[in-house]
């Protein structure tokens, strides 16, 4: 059983490529980012990111795969307890020389089993920081109370309105991303942004990955204080959702917070489901 560490992008796609996307759900993440690494370049999320790869057994095929951009956590892919439990020990063996790791992001059950041993090995203390559900769309169905207003594409003349509503979208999530203005004008360019219009006024937003390995994920979805409880958040994610299986989509996914029961209900009355749960850790020295 053994991990393989990586500073190069092309050799992370080349050996873990076909694993992650035999399973583009709980792969998701790690697709999108790789996918935006490669078209954006190295420093699309801050500083050099480090990758890596599982084999259960010598010679054998990657069933377990990672990826850091620092200053965020590793993300975890699909892989087992041991994998995870392996990854921390190889990562703390490595050392801060290759990365310095702040906490990880995962399915649940690998990201404690990360957690366990990553703190055996440091004796850093753990504290969750986010419990989300992943939900794959199933048939689609118009929201129970659809709102007035239509869908449209944000173009450039959007621009600074939707950087705004990112940047109230992050606070509000706790998140941080090291360039808005950057990642909202390669969004507005891949037609990846969504606006609800009531009328004259944009009212809710929605965000969409491209297309890889048939996978397309929802998010951000985001709707300004004096525009909720109209259902706009709900109808601009609908129409999100039928763009992108326009566009050649066969699963559509999207995370939500476990914390908050509204948004874990609209989604699933327009035809999404839960695939399973997610968790996200803080490390701390004690």
């Amino acid at each position: 059983m053994t991990w393989t560490f990586s500073t190069s992008l092309d050799e992370f796609r080349d050996r873990a490529g076909a694993f992650l996307a035999s399973r583009p759900a709980e792969n998701t993440v790690l697709i999108t980012i790789a996918h935006r690494l490669a078209e954006s370049g190295l420093d699309a999320f801050g500083d050099a990111p480090v990758f890596g790869w599982w084999r259960a057994e010598e010679g054998g095929p990657v069933d377990g795969a990672f990826l850091q951009t620092p200053p965020f956590a590793p993300r975890l892919s699909a892989m087992s307890e041991a994998a995870a439990a392996g990854l921390a020990e190889g990562l703390a063996a490595a050392g801060a020389g290759f990365t310095t790791v702040n906490g990880v992001g995962g399915g649940a059950d690998a990201v404690r089993a990360f957690a366990s041993a990553w703190t055996a090995a440091t004796g850093a203390e753990q504290a969750d920081r986010v419990e989300e559900r992943l939900y794959r769309l199933g048939r689609l169905t118009d929201p129970p109370r659809p709102p007035a207003g239509r869908h449209r594409l944000a173009g450039p003349a959007d621009r600074e309105l939707v950087i705004r509503w990112y940047e109230e979208f992050l606070v509000e999530a706790g998140v941080g991303l090291p360039d808005v203005p950057r990642a909202v004008d390669e969004k507005i360019a891949a037609g990846g942004l969504h606006l609800w219009q009531d009328g004259d006024t944009p009212v809710a937003l929605a965000g969409t990955s491209p297309v890889l390995a048939g996978m397309s994920r929802i998010g951000p979805v985001y709707t300004p204080v004096g525009h909720r409880g109209h259902g706009y958040g709900s109808a601009v994610t609908a129409a999100a959702s039928a763009h992108v299986l326009t566009g050649g989509a066969t699963e559509v996914l999207l995370y939500t917070d476990l914390s908050n029961p509204t948004s874990n209900s609209i989604y699933q009355q327009i035809g999404y489901r839960p695939v399973e749960d997610y968790l996200s850790l803080d490390f701390r020295a004690r």
